[in-house]
């Protein structure tokens, strides 16, 4: 299985001939889900859900589906009948051969006077995970992590505890978008000194595999 890192919180993961787009949001590439054969979206915050780019992976692939929380799916579904699956934690589904287990009930808390919105984390294939906007642990092992490194609801010591909590073989930034050029050494720094495992980053575009 390849991962190739987009914009900000998506990714691309591609095997078989088939590919999995999960969180093609506003700070993606504009054309981020076209070509994806399954689409995962954790969320309606809008740098996780665009609703003009699932719209055009829909339209470019007829075969193509989403799978995602109520929240999103009552936004998107009139628009393509059939095609948008409502899923949450506990639930598990094949994906364009892609097999995933939801995990996750709630978006972090940005602050007590935010009301806290549904949130689901994404097993792929049982070996790499997506939490969206949560610090979920899912409960079982993890070979690829993708961690959310930078966000108005975290700070960097809770991104390192999550880690170690996880403690999966790898990981990989994401959600990353806002995270200004010179900090980034500071964060892999402090993230790789003291996360215990390998972590790194990859640029928009850069690919890696990635255990199935």
């Amino acid at each position: 299985m390849k991962l190739i890192k987009k914009g900000h919180s998506c990714v691309r993961l591609e095997k078989d001939g088939r590919a999995l787009v999960i969180d093609p949001g506003g700070f993606s590439e504009d054309d981020a889900a076209v070509g994806a054969d399954a689409l995962l979206v954790t969320h309606e915050h809008p740098d996780h859900f665009d609703e003009g780019r699932l719209r055009a992976a829909m339209e470019a692939n007829p075969a193509a589906r989403i799978w995602t929380l109520r929240g999103v799916a009552d936004r998107i579904s009139t628009a393509f009948p059939g095609r948008v699956h409502t899923v949450g934690e506990g639930d598990a589904f094949d994906a364009a051969g892609f097999e995933v287990e939801v995990h996750g009930q709630l978006h972090a808390v940005i602050h007590p006077d935010i009301p806290r919105i549904a949130n689901s984390g994404y097993l792929v294939d049982g070996s790499l995970f997506h939490p969206g906007d949560a610090l979920t642990v899912p409960g079982r092992s993890v070979d690829t992590l993708l961690l959310p490194v930078h966000a108005p609801w975290s700070k960097v010591s809770e991104v390192i505890d999550y880690v170690r909590e996880v403690a999966p073989r790898r990981a990989f930034d994401v959600h990353d978008g806002l995270l200004a050029d010179r900090a980034r050494p500071v964060y892999d720094r402090l993230i790789g000194d003291l996360g215990g495992v390998t972590h790194s980053r990859l640029t928009p575009g850069e690919s890696v595999g990635v255990a199935r």
